[in-house]
């Protein structure tokens, strides 16, 4: 894996449009939007991003895109009511995305009600989601206890 920027996409001989579900994997039989199927298997679970290279045992290269999906942005009226809003769906162990000016979840019926009762305003909508990966997807960046 190749994160964006960091390979040459003119070397992509395929793209492979991909859901959130198929972006954070370890293995998984995917298709390339040519038709092509290969087999991803990584050493761990990572995230696949928009424009990130795979390359193939053979030495071909997949960009990977990100696929849209029915997700909606959430808006708030002001810092402190965004950090409620953001309170509620991590306490529902939600997958969010930040995005300008709000947040953005997948779609669900439930969550949108409660949302609205909150006095979010919420659009539904179809677009790449790229939640964040959690704190614990990230290294450490803190020195070891003595």
């Amino acid at each position: 894996v190749a994160p964006s920027g960091t390979w040459r996409r003119e070397r992509a001989g395929a793209t492979a449009t991909l859901a959130w579900s198929e972006r954070h994997r370890r293995r998984l039989k995917l298709t390339a939007d040519d038709g092509a199927e290969f087999l991803l298997d990584l050493p761990r679970a990572t995230v696949l991003g928009e424009g990130d290279g795979l390359e193939l045992d053979d030495g071909t290269w997949i960009e990977v895109r990100a696929a849209e999906e029915d997700v909606c942005d959430v808006a708030c009226v002001g810092p402190e009511h965004l950090a409620r809003i953001a309170w509620h769906l991590g306490n529902r162990h939600l997958d969010v995305q930040v995005i300008a000016g709000g947040l953005r979840i997948r779609d669900d019926h439930v969550i949108v009600a409660m949302l609205r009762e909150l006095g979010a305003e919420v659009t539904r909508r179809r677009a790449p989601f790229a939640p964040e990966a959690g704190a614990y997807a990230h290294p450490a960046t803190h020195a070891p206890d003595p």
